[in-house]
């Protein structure tokens, strides 16, 4: 890790941003590649209708997300330099601790967040592109506008600011955050039958609880879990009652 450390601290800024921007660009051919071989293996448990083709508007927005999300990771780099971000270098158990610290602060932020994108006010400028996709694909997980992009990017950089997590726990936690974001957007349930009636794992959002969320915007608020919405009266009960594998009816206007 020392050797990454001093690249980090000594590498000129533009080679910085190139370097983010290859790995946001790798990191989104993948996310891709895993999706798509997870439609094509879940294929008999579609739970939307096919999605039509694709559109060039979906596809710049995808591409934009990519360019923003480099942005991103760039302005942590400077926090970090600037001593705002701190990180641990221990990769012993209390990186498990990091990792559900991370998610949960994480989980919450976000659902507040998204909350406040469903107001009126700004729906149809900050939420709407996301929306528009009701039938989910892989790519959907980065058909975002580009406000809602730095969004989501400054509430993670206010979280590393918040909380002073090890290097190990932070990187698992962005694995799994784009891990869930694919499986958020598959259209296919690959989670097993009866999942939602486990103790634990029932509490967990699935894909089948994000796609209600495209269709009936009005609940299923959350990311990684069920927890705030079950709180907060948000959560679809039908979803809690059985999973459904079979095609979604379409979205209500």
């Amino acid at each position: 890790m020392e050797p990454i450390i001093t690249w980090l601290r000594e590498v000129p800024l533009w080679l910085a941003a190139l370097a983010f921007l290859g790995k946001n660009v790798a990191l989104f051919l993948l996310a891709l590649a895993a999706g798509e071989g997870l439609v094509r293996h879940f294929s008999h448990r579609r739970i939307t209708p096919e999605p039509p083709p694709l559109e060039r508007h979906e596809v710049v927005l995808a591409a934009t997300c990519v360019v923003l999300n480099s942005v991103v990771t760039f302005a942590g780099l400077l926090l970090w330099r600037a001593e705002w971000i701190r990180f641990r270098l221990d990769t012993g158990p209390r990186v498990l601790v990091d990792f559900v610290v991370l998610v949960l602060m994480m989980d919450a932020a976000m659902y507040v967040m998204h909350r406040v994108a469903h107001a009126p006010f700004l729906y149809t400028r900050l939420h709407a592109p996301h929306h528009r996709y009701v039938h989910a694909r892989p790519l959907t997980l980065f058909v975002l506008s580009p406000l809602e992009v730095l969004g989501f990017g400054a509430l993670w950089l206010g979280v590393c600011v918040a909380y002073e997590s090890s290097w190990l726990g932070m990187l698992l936690y962005l694995a799994f955050n784009t891990l869930w974001g694919v499986l958020g957007h598959l259209g296919v349930e690959p989670f097993p039958e009866g999942w939602v009636r486990w103790p634990v794992l029932g509490r967990i959002a699935t894909t089948t609880f994000h796609a209600r969320h495209h269709l009936e915007s009005d609940s299923n608020f959350g990311f990684y879990t069920l927890l705030w919405d079950r709180l907060f009266g948000t959560l679809a009960l039908p979803y809690f009652s059985r999973q459904s594998t079979q095609p979604t009816p379409e979205p209500r206007v």
